[in-house]
């Protein structure tokens, strides 16, 4: 007989592989930002499977429980939620560059060329994933689900509907799901023919919020360099140009700006 796992103790391998890679995703995004670039990971999430769930897929799948921890890939999972279809590789590229450093890619599933039959589309990839324990290194399998927005939400209605009804969708409720599916793809693959269009307007907001946050803090030092009145004109030429003006406009400020503060000998 088996001795009964410790669960809480059990999951904290797990739990600490899900909360390192949602870090490092998370700073993928945040360092795509920060230089002004489009990043592929518009949102990421992690979930840690519960003992009640590991107990009853482990149950359904015929796995005994001291083999849960090799035989059950999924106890461990991060979503990565792209905007775009062709963001996904991206992700599973900078996945794949990590493969051998904190990383073993085991298996990939791709389920967007090729879709479940009731409309699923993702792209999973099975890792090896490293932790430092107290009792030293410790290889944990985790899944990495990658989609977009639109694939995400399909999914999470089905996921729904799957719950409610046990597994047992039923067939005009799964037909309407495949639609939607078959919808969503659409979605996705229009995107794709403006993409180059939106990621220009995301640079051109990008670069005008950075250019509006320095302007401001530009016009604050004024009024702490006596320069008050000038101070106020600014702010107020600031204020209309934020309202209905264009980049050009904040950049001709800034010009502006700049040639005051070297006549009034002002550092910024």
């Amino acid at each position: 007989m088996s001795k009964p796992i410790n669960w809480d103790i059990f999951l904290v391998p797990y739990q600490q592989a899900v909360d390192e890679l949602v870090a490092k995703f998370r700073f993928i995004s945040e360092e795509s930002h920060r230089n002004g670039l489009h990043s592929p990971v518009e949102n990421v999430y992690g979930r840690v499977k519960n003992a009640a769930s590991i107990m009853e897929k482990a149950s359904r799948k015929n796995i005994p429980l001291d083999e849960v921890s090799e035989r059950m890939e999924d106890i461990a999972g991060v979503r990565v939620i792209c905007r775009f279809v062709e963001d996904i590789e991206r992700v599973a590229g900078l996945i794949r560059r990590r493969d051998g450093f904190d990383l073993s890619v085991r298996q990939e599933r791709d389920y967007i060329k090729k879709a479940k039959p009731s409309g699923y589309q993702s792209y999973h990839m099975l890792v090896r994933y490293t932790v430092m324990t107290l009792t030293g290194e410790k290889e944990v399998w985790a899944e990495i689900q990658i989609r977009t927005l639109a694939m995400n939400f399909w999914s999470t209605i089905e996921h729904s509907l799957k719950y409610k009804y046990s597994g047992n969708i039923p067939e005009p409720i799964q037909k309407r799901l495949q639609e939607s599916a078959a919808a969503a793809h659409k979605l996705d693959m229009e995107m794709s023919k403006i993409h180059d269009e939106i990621i220009e307007a995301q640079n051109v907001k990008f670069l005008r919020d950075n250019l509006a946050n320095s302007i401001l803090k530009r016009i604050g030092n004024l009024y702490f360099t006596a320069h008050v009145e000038e101070a106020n004109e600014l702010h107020r030429q600031f204020i209309s140009i934020n309202q209905s003006g264009g980049l050009e406009e904040l950049q001709a400020l800034d010009v502006k700006i700049t040639t005051l503060a070297n006549m009034w000998k002002v550092n910024y």
